[in-house]
């Protein structure tokens, strides 16, 4: 049994199922005791990379390593990874401390060894005191935790959870986002997270990737691939995001200017790599950063214009404000303070350090 290097590694592992290509020759590696998460929209082909770590599927080319062995032709018992799905599949019949149990009396544990273990898990998750209940007299919180504590009694070197917040409610998924972070904490295990919730992958992941395609696009963590997308495809899927269109006009040092053809004055945005004049780019910004100007100014941000506010959405910790640019393209700004009314034209300005270009 290896205790380094990464715990799981796919190397150019692809997967088709007819004439549609789910997963393709992603090569990955995935640390010990790390949350990694994968993200991306439905169809991208997550899960069926999740169930070829977990042994439901078997690629058609590539090796699957776990802990330093080839288990690309392992079944999923012979495995030491359990997987929680997006549907619980807790026993309806058995009992919560009989749901947790049944892997651990197919390994043939002793009884009293199956006690101390269910316990302990009853007590991770905090179902201890309805151990005897059936699941359905419990919520859809309280089975996700069953299904929890019952992959994790066998002590796995990873755990596999496919989007197991999708059914619940936005309230408990927060709530479930911060006790699955706790519990990963606590254990030290393995947690490899698929999603398309935006928000539970920068929230919970130490890495994560986002998918598109059968691919992996970008690889990072959860600050990276946020601040700095690598493609307008992340850009847009994390996060709210401006996006502008335009070719590389001049520049030198850390920066670049940008001319959209619009009409609106050319944008002069940090970035830390020579591109050619006539270069194809897109500059991404997003709504936090700009902020509403007096008209006549924007302070010392060398990006500024005018619009007319058009749409006003209320967040709670934020306020979204859409704005009608002179040429008639919309620009998103948020803010926590007071907003504009809708109808009243306002300035904008933003920092050329928080634009960003991509190339792609």
């Amino acid at each position: 049994m290896s205790q380094s290097g990464p715990l799981i590694r796919l190397a150019g592992v692809a997967k088709s199922f007819g004439g549609h290509q789910a997963v393709r020759d992603v090569t990955m590696e995935i640390g010990r005791g790390e949350f990694f998460s994968v993200l991306g929209p439905s169809g991208c082909g997550k899960t069926t990379l999740l169930r070829l770590i977990g042994g439901f599927e078997r690629p058609d080319q590539g090796r699957v390593f776990i802990d330093g062995i080839d288990m690309t032709d392992a079944p999923p018992f012979a495995r030491p990874v359990n997987t929680v799905f997006q549907s619980y599949a807790v026993f309806p019949h058995m009992t919560v401390a009989g749901n947790v149990a049944f892997g651990l009396k197919q390994e043939r544990l002793s009884k009293a060894e199956i006690r101390e273990r269910v316990g302990q898990m009853l007590d991770l998750v905090e179902l201890r005191s309805l151990s005897d209940r059936k699941p359905h007299q419990l919520s859809g919180g309280q089975r996700q935790r069953v299904a929890l504590a019952r992959s994790l009694a066998k002590l796995p070197k990873a755990l596999l959870l496919d989007e197991p917040m999708a059914a619940l409610d936005r309230k408990l998924r927060e709530q479930t986002q911060a006790e699955l972070a706790a519990i990963q904490r606590r254990l030290g295990i393995t947690f490899i997270h698929v999603t398309h919730d935006q928000d539970e992958a920068l929230a919970m992941s130490h890495r994560m990737a986002v998918m598109r395609d059968g691919c992996f696009e970008q690889t990072g963590v959860p600050r990276e691939i946020y601040e700095a997308p690598c493609s307008r495809f992340v850009a847009e899927f994390v996060g709210r995001i401006n996006l502008f269109e335009g070719k590389v006009v001049g520049g030198g040092g850390q920066w670049l200017v940008v001319d959209t053809g619009d009409g609106n004055a050319s944008l002069r945005v940090a970035h830390d790599r020579a591109l050619a004049a006539g270069t194809p780019v897109w500059v991404a910004v997003r709504p936090e950063r700009i902020v509403v100007t007096a008209t006549e100014h924007g302070g010392a941000a060398s990006n500024r214009g005018t619009g007319v506010v058009r749409a006003l959405a209320y967040f709670g910790d934020a306020t979204l404000c859409t704005l009608e640019l002179p040429t008639g393209r919309p620009l998103r700004l948020a803010g926590a303070g007071p907003m504009p009314e809708i109808g009243e034209a306002v300035g904008f300005a933003w920092r050329p350090e928080h634009g960003i270009v991509l190339t792609r």
